[in-house]
């Protein structure tokens, strides 16, 4: 059984428990260290306790540094109950550090992994900046084997061609983490009943303050023919107060955090339409990700909605699904919505549903395979030590 050390920077993160029970499903035994974040709860794994390195807050990256290095001194005694493992993770930029201080405890041979989901805007800095945080990334990962990222144009705006990186990449997208045969097999259609509004879920990380004001801006507008729904985690060093915008704004509700995957089918079949768009890096990693909420939605029959020039609105463009604005503002919103009909939205909805669903979801096939490609970087290590053990026999 392969077992994986997984390093993440916010164990709060749903996503970090996606992956872990993506691991978990394929095979892997799973240790997990990493950091808290303020007061988010752990996003926690049956039978799985994470050794906790220290704490971070969300948006400072100074002090992130910080409690990277205070943790890397004292690494050894924190990983004292962790077994010596054949594969390491990190995940993002602050972890590699971690992951080489653990490589040298457990040993330089173990093979590491890169994970990255998200493009950090230092990294993309013209300045000094940018070519330290840059030039740090390529010593940390100067051992790494595997960069694992979740959207081709990651690669093809970043990674390629300004990264220094020379890495094997696997593309790992956002899909929806389905073990149990429980998805329908097509999404129903769910218009309005007569008198009701039509529903948008923004669900998932929210730190979108342009986004947040389009929409309460555009809720306004539609005076009770179009809600607003919110579910997930705000990062609240991005707004200046998201409660009391919230409560503010008519037709605008936010209803908390939910668990990934268990309470997906529900959120989503509670709206037609999934908000696709996300300013908080805009022209940069917003623009190159192609974000859980869209393959979350599309898998349950929520229509996304995406901005042109971005790779999600490519990615539906070239699927003819879903429906991309030309601008993102509470304008383009109203005139779509305006000119909306039951008839054209059960049209796309239609469309949508064509779509194979194993586009959308990792079942239990991508998991297996996922761990056998973190076993075969492990491999070459064994292979020596046989090697080793028949030339002294």
């Amino acid at each position: 059984m392969t077992h994986v050390l997984y390093l993440a920077h916010d164990l709060a993160d749903p996503a970090i428990r996606r992956r872990v029970m993506m691991l978990q499903a394929g095979g892997a035994r799973v240790s997990l260290a990493g950091f808290t974040r303020g007061e988010n709860a752990l996003a926690s794994v049956d039978g799985l306790a994470p050794v906790v390195l220290g704490e971070t807050a969300d948006g400072r990256f100074a002090q992130r540094i910080t409690a990277v290095g205070k943790s890397c001194v004292a690494l050894r005694g924190q990983m004292r109950g962790v077994g010596k493992p054949d594969v390491i993770i990190a995940r993002n930029l602050e972890m590699l550090a971690v992951a080489r201080r653990a490589s040298s405890i457990f040993g330089r041979d173990i093979p590491v992994v890169y994970e990255c989901l998200d493009i950090h805007r230092l990294l993309l800095h013209e300045g000094a900046a940018g070519k330290l945080v840059n030039a740090i990334q390529r010593y940390l990962a100067s051992d790494a084997k595997l960069l694992i990222t979740s959207s081709p144009a990651f690669v093809t705006h970043y990674f390629a061609p300004r990264s220094g990186l020379a890495l094997p990449v696997l593309l790992q997208e956002n899909k929806v983490l389905a073990l149990q045969d429980t998805v329908q097999e097509k999404p129903t259609a769910r218009p309005p009943k007569d008198g009701e509004p039509w529903k948008i879920g923004w669900f998932g990380a929210l730190r979108c303050r342009k986004s947040l004001h389009i929409l309460a801006d555009f809720a306004r507008r539609m005076d009770g023919k179009v809600e607003v729904v919110l579910r997930g985690r705000p990062a609240h060093s991005e707004f200046d107060d998201f409660e009391g915008f919230v409560a503010k704004s008519p037709f605008v509700s936010f209803h908390g955090a939910y668990k990934n995957p268990e309470d997906l089918q529900s959120i989503y079949q509670d709206v037609q339409f999934t908000w696709a768009i996300d300013f908080f890096e805009e022209g940069q990693n917003s623009s190159w990700l192609l974000p859980n909420r869209l393959y979350e939605g599309c898998l349950y029959g929520a229509l996304p909605i995406a901005v042109t020039g971005t790779e999600t609105a490519r990615f539906l463009e070239k699927r003819s699904i879903g429906h991309v604005l030309q601008t993102a503002d509470a304008d383009s919103l109203q005139a779509f919505f305006t000119g909306l009909t039951e008839e054209g939205y059960l049209k796309s909805a239609e469309n949508l549903a064509a779509v194979d669903r194993t586009q959308w979801m990792a079942d239990q096939q991508d998991c297996l395979q996922l761990v056998q490609k973190l076993a075969s970087l492990a491999a070459p290590k064994s292979g020596r030590a046989l090697e080793a053990s028949l030339s002294t026999a």
